[in-house]
Formats: C-alpha cells, sequence, structure tokens
C-alpha cells in the first residue's frame, strides 16, 4: 500500500454529526467555492484549511466564531471541490478502504497540487483590499499551513490545529510565527521537537503553543462534538486562542 499519511488518529476517527446552521455565506474565491464570514473591506483576511472532511458545519462554526472575535474576513476554500474524503469509508478497517485514504492524500490532498488553489484564493483577498494575511488548518490543513509560512510566504503568521504528519523540520523553514495546538493523538515526541525548533527562531515571542491532552485529532473542525461539555470548552478555548494570536500578529 502507499502511504502519504501516516497519522493514525486521522485514518480512526469519523466525523461528528452536527445540526449547525452557519452564518457565513459561500463566493466564488480564486475560483473555488469558498465559504465567508466576517465584513469584505476588512484590511485583515484569514484562510482556513479544512480536514479531509471538507465543507463540515463545526468546521464553519469555528470560522464563525474567529470571524466574530477577529473581525476579520475569514474564509474557507473548497480545496477539494466538493469530493471530499467519503464519510462512509470511516473507519477505514478494510484494506481498500486504508488505500483509497492514501490515495486521497496523494491526490486531492496533496500539498504541491494545492498550492496554486492557495494562491489563487490569496491574489482575490488581496484584489479585495486586504493588506494582512493569515493561515491556518486542521489535520493535513495543519501541515500545509505551516509549509505555506516559509521564504517569501504572502502570510502574516500561520497556525496548526490537531496537525497531521508533523515534522520538526517545517519548524525550521518558518519565517512568520506559528500557533500550534495539538491533540493527545499526535506524536507527542515530534510535536515537542517542533516546538524546540520553533524557539530557536528570532519571533519565539510571538508564537503560541498548547497541547490538549484530553482532547481527539478532530475536535476543533469535523470531528468537534459540541453535546459533549469538555469538547465544547476546548473548541471555544482553542478558537479564542487562535483568535488572539491572529489578532496580535495581523495587527
Amino acid at each position: 500500500m502507499t502511504t502519504h499519511n501516516t497519522n493514525e488518529a486521522c485514518c480512526s476517527i469519523p466525523p461528528v454529526q452536527s445540526d449547525y446552521s452557519p452564518k457565513g455565506e459561500t463566493l466564488k474565491l480564486g475560483g473555488l467555492d469558498t465559504y465567508v464570514a466576517g465584513p469584505k473591506d476588512a484590511k485583515k483576511a484569514i484562510v482556513v484549511v479544512y480536514d479531509i472532511f471538507g465543507l463540515w458545519p463545526t468546521t464553519k462554526q469555528g470560522v464563525d466564531v474567529l470571524a466574530e472575535a477577529t473581525k476579520a474576513r475569514v474564509v474557507l476554500p473548497d480545496f477539494f471541490r466538493g469530493k471530499p474524503f467519503p464519510q462512509e469509508y470511516y473507519p477505514p478497517n478494510t484494506d481498500e478502504k486504508k488505500q483509497a485514504l492514501q490515495d486521497f492524500f496523494g491526490a486531492a490532498g496533496d500539498f504541491q497540487a494545492r498550492k496554486p488553489d492557495l494562491d489563487a484564493v490569496v491574489a482575490d483577498l488581496q484584489k479585495d483590499g486586504a493588506s494582512k494575511l493569515g493561515l491556518m488548518g486542521f489535520c493535513w490543513g495543519g501541515k500545509f499551513s505551516v509549509l505555506n509560512g516559509g521564504a517569501g510566504t504572502k502570510f502574516s503568521s500561520v497556525a496548526q490545529v490537531h496537525p497531521a504528519m508533523v515534522d520538526p523540520k517545517d519548524a525550521t523553514g518558518l519565517t512568520v510565527p506559528v500557533a500550534n495546538f495539538p491533540s493527545k493523538d499526535e506524536d507527542i515526541k515530534a510535536v515537542e521537537a517542533f516546538e524546540q525548533e520553533v524557539q530557536k527562531k528570532d519571533f519565539a515571542s510571538q508564537c503560541v503553543y498548547k497541547h490538549y491532552p484530553d482532547s481527539h485529532h478532530g475536535w476543533a473542525a469535523a470531528r468537534a462534538d459540541l453535546k459533549d461539555e469538555g469538547n465544547k470548552k476546548n473548541f471555544q478555548d482553542v478558537y479564542q486562542r487562535l483568535a488572539d494570536f491572529f489578532n496580535k500578529t495581523l495587527a
């Protein structure tokens, strides 16, 4: 089997059903259908990269919370073009389903293939007047965000929440502050090594880190179960921390 993602939790925990009614609207940005919240004329914008389940209600709820707390234009592009990883393949408990997941990471979830999409979204945001840009993501989107925070980046800061495939080497390439919010399911040794690299940066004092040892991979996006009080509390906590981080780094 060809392997693209070795995050076990990412490959085992299904999304939670959600009855949330999003407050934003769907527009075209960079040629992609994009969920948008916050004022169009905002001078700061935050691009959110979803997890493999795509435009999930709880993920949109997080976008709404972030937009309200930052007064930024917060956008959630549909990088998978209406074809996220199918829920019926969860859990991937057969060889066929496991291979389908790895194939997804090698195609729709391929970082290089999605980079032009991200660039196009950024170009449209800048045309609309955004002068300060932030980038954040969940699961594969967390790693994608960090990879786009290196030399020549258009972003002033990046963030990752329950990121997949954490690699300390990715931290060495960062040229802007990072907020890092791993769950109990990420490789703690890789997470700590990542943070050690971050602390070597001259902008380390602007970076934020909190480990959520009692939250599962996905608690802030498609796998959020907001009927669970512990999950809801940490959902609110991480979005407040994200808002504080972006309010400072995009000021």
